[in-house]
């Protein structure tokens, strides 16, 4: 993974090409796990992954096992980012402090805060489709 022109660039490979989407599988290593000795330590992990990319142009000009980069730009991963762990975990607080202060029940407060999450990703659910036509990865032949 690099940072350049404010994107966020991961090389990969195509597995599957649908009509839907171009389906690449990308290596998420962790940062030491390109360190010469990471084969004898325990916190170096590396992990395959299959990335969707949604509304490609020319998804026919790539090939299956072709190396390709996938890309997103900072402000689709913030967007992203705030969606996924942002605003659920202001959600927690705000229903957790509010439900403890009126009621002064922590464990009431707990189920609260946990169950504030549900309408969150019921209603993200719905918009599913909207939202991964806003915050999609790119994809880009390797030069």
């Amino acid at each position: 993974m690099s940072n350049m022109n404010n994107r966020i660039l991961h090389s990969g490979i195509i597995d599957a090409i649908t009509e839907k989407c171009v389906k690449v599988r990308i290596l998420q290593t962790s940062a030491c796990a390109q360190c010469k000795i990471s084969g004898h330590c325990n916190s170096a992990e590396s992990k395959e992954k299959i990335v969707d990319v949604y509304n490609v142009r020319d998804k026919y000009a790539f090939k299956i096992g072709e190396e390709v980069i996938v890309c997103a730009s900072l402000k689709i991963v913030s967007n992203a980012m705030l969606l996924g762990f942002g605003i659920p975990l202001a959600l927690i607080l705000i229903v957790l402090i509010s439900v403890y202060m009126s009621t002064t029940n922590e464990a009431y407060a707990a189920l609260c805060g946990i169950g504030s999450l549900l309408p969150y990703y019921v209603i993200l659910y719905f918009f599913r489709n909207s939202i991964r036509d806003r915050i999609a990865f790119g994809i880009e032949k390797k030069i």
